[in-house]
């Protein structure tokens, strides 16, 4: 299994070409609308009114012209000569000046035209015509103003819809543009912007990581290859369990590669309008031509390579997802070819995809990545505890033994956590039993100090998880046990914890022990106590599911026979029948009850004959809480059996 690398993988981007903010845009339209105000509104130095023209400027003969502008407003000029003459000269001499301003120097604002000329004709009468004021009728009009008149809300308009655009991440990569729909959000790794991840940060994975190697090979010096033929595969699928390692392996390969590196997650082509998914795979390849010879990755291909015409019957046809991978199977393998560019994709789901997808031309290579062994995982702890402080207390073989089924992501998991518990312990470095409380936590959750719990209760947990103590200590075949506690984890008000030992092949027989050792709780609680209680839904679950496995999958049923309906393509789900008849359905089913009943019976005559150790174990676990191998050998006796592996909790 891959581990998750403890390196951060601090991509260097490309910086992004990004435009003027939308506050540039509106101070630049503030100025606009500031010029435009102050150029069509350029007032003189002081208003006045028709009395004052009346009282004190006409009879004087103090007024030089008179501009009449757009029939709205009148702009009064003084003669020169009163420019030291009060009132006259504040305004046209304002403070100490010695210039003269050239005016307007006065503004009155007309009700209309025809009233102003007759109140100026009136105010005027008996003068001579060489003496009467001279009125100037003017029309003015500012085009700025009126073009921004139309264009402001236009801005307005456009502004709103690329703040839009940028919120809802609909204009593409930075949201630069409406036309950015159809481009692609592949992420590029060259020369310049590399991952940090290497093959060195990648452990168990060693037959994964040969074949990811021969690739950047063959890019590296394709001439070793060629010379003898050969082709290098066009396309690399990575298949495996959640946290394998897919998608460190594509770091590590973009860290390693010297070539460029395309990367997104199949998500990427999704998109709400129409022909976008078609659209961004176009532009992606194009992409990758001009910088051939690369690498593209594609994370989570399931999302756009699941096979055609599936659940049509139950969501309807999906023309934009099946033409997004109509337009990626043409450029994998169509009528133009693609030299020089290999696709790697990953995922967990292989049973959807579509079948001309994963056939050889576009995915010819399918690397398959699984839970790593003792080995691998003893390796993966070792990268994950470079960065961590601990002393010499430390067994990483031990870790690796106490972790069977543990991916690299809970390997990572498991570290973190573990250097989280030390910190809080206020501890200078991390300890051996740190990672044990770790595992506890990560296993069977966080342990519940403020459950409250009844005497009567919890002594039925204590006899409930004692009777999966003592049927798991007599059947040889159930993995070795190794701690019982009643301290509520999680969901769990007890858990009794094993170490699987990790086997290719399991036996009818070890089949039927473990559903013996799952239903030993409800056994005792019924041989103690005289009745069931509901602490067993977690057992009944388990053993129900395991039951029909034996039955329907592994074809350990005399009466259904060498028979299986399990279905390794994943299609099995969407059926609206099942793959047998209703007869078949029935039989299963008494089948299914009648091993559980057998199981059930079978553990109950094991605690009968053992019935003092289990009441022993009960009283120990109310004591202690929590009891160890050693005091369940000291109760129960030596078990002859080596425990070679880790602790998995199962949970009442």
């Amino acid at each position: 299994m891959a581990e998750t690398s403890t390196h951060s993988d601090n991509t260097s981007k490309k910086p992004q070409a990004t435009g003027p903010s939308l506050l540039t845009y509106l101070l630049i339209m503030g100025l606009i609308l500031l010029y435009t105000f102050y150029s069509t509104n350029i007032s003189p130095k002081k208003q006045t009114s028709w009395l004052e023209v009346e009282k004190t400027m006409l009879p004087q003969k103090a007024i030089d012209k008179i501009e009449v502008i757009n029939g709205e407003q009148a702009n009064i000029y003084i003669k020169e000569a009163f420019a030291d003459k009060p009132p006259f000269k504040e305004v046209m001499k304002p403070g100490d000046s010695k210039i003269i301003l050239p005016g307007p120097h006065y503004s009155l604002t007309i009700g209309s035209v025809e009233t102003f000329e007759r109140k100026l004709e009136e105010a005027q009468q008996g003068l001579p015509l060489d003496e009467q004021v001279n009125v100037v009728y003017v029309r003015r009009e500012n085009w700025l103003s009126n073009l921004m008149v139309w264009l402001f809300p236009l801005f307005l308009f456009i502004l709103l819809w690329r703040y839009l655009l940028r919120s809802t991440g609909a204009a593409g990569p930075g949201g630069a543009s409406i036309f950015s729909f159809g481009k692609s959000k592949a992420q590029l790794f060259d020369r310049d912007h590399k991952s940090k991840i290497t093959f060195d940060d990648v452990a168990g994975l060693e037959e994964a990581e040969m074949e990811v190697k021969e690739v950047v090979d063959f890019l590296k010096n394709p001439d070793d290859f060629t010379k003898l033929g050969a082709k290098i595969p066009k396309g690399v699928i990575l298949v495996g369990p959640p946290g394998t390692g897919k998608t460190l392996l594509a770091k590590a390969m973009a860290g390693e590669a010297q070539v460029p590196f395309f990367s997104l997650s199949g998500s990427d082509f999704v998109e709400m309008f129409v022909g976008v998914g078609a659209s961004r795979v176009r532009d992606l390849f194009k992409q990758a031509k001009e910088k051939a010879p690369c690498i593209i990755f594609i994370d989570e291909i399931d999302s756009i390579g699941r096979s055609r015409g599936k659940q049509v019957a139950f969501t309807g046809s999906n023309d934009e997802r099946e033409s997004t991978l109509n337009q990626l199977l043409t450029e994998m393998d169509g009528f133009a070819t693609n030299s020089g560019i290999i696709v790697l994709a990953a995922t967990n789901r292989a049973d959807l995809l579509d079948p001309a997808l994963l056939r050889p031309g576009r995915f010819d290579r399918h690397i398959y990545l699984e839970l790593p062994n003792i080995k691998e995982r003893e390796e993966i702890f070792k990268v994950h505890m470079r960065p961590l402080k601990t002393d010499n207390s430390i067994d990483v073989a031990f870790l690796a033994s106490q972790t069977p089924g543990f991916s690299g992501a809970d390997i990572a998991n498991v570290c973190n956590e573990t250097a989280l518990i030390a910190a809080r312990r206020k501890k200078e470095s991390i300890t051996r039993q740190d990672f044990l409380d770790a595992l506890d936590r990560i296993i069977a959750g966080l342990e519940k100090k403020s459950k409250i719990i009844s005497p009567e209760e919890k002594k039925i947990i204590a006899y409930h998880e004692a009777g999966h103590a003592v049927v798991s200590w007599m059947l040889k075949n159930v993995d070795p046990l190794i701690k019982v506690s009643i301290i509520p984890r999680g969901k769990s008000l007890g858990a009794a914890w094993y170490l699987p030992e990790e086997h290719q092949l399991k036996s009818a027989t070890a089949f039927s022990e473990h559903l013996s050792a799952m239903l030993a709780g409800r056994a005792a609680e019924e041989i103690t106590f005289g009745e069931v209680t509901s602490g067993a839904l977690d057992d009944l679950e388990k053993a129900t599911k395991e039951a029909y496995m034996m039955v329907a999958y592994y074809g350990f049923d005399k009466k259904i026979g060498n028979i299986s309906f399990y279905d390794s393509t994943g299609q099995q789900d969407t059926r609206l029948t099942k793959p047998y008849s209703e007869e078949t359905g029935k039989l299963i089913d008494e089948e299914v009850i009648k091993l559980i009943d057998e199981a059930y019976l079978r553990a109950k005559s094991v605690l009968q004959q053992h019935q003092e150790a289990l009441v022993k174990l009960a009283e120990l676990l109310l004591q202690k809480e929590v009891v160890y191998k050693e005091d369940l050998e000291a109760i129960l006796g030596q078990r002859h059996i080596p425990a070679k592996e880790t602790p998995v909790a199962g949970v009442l």
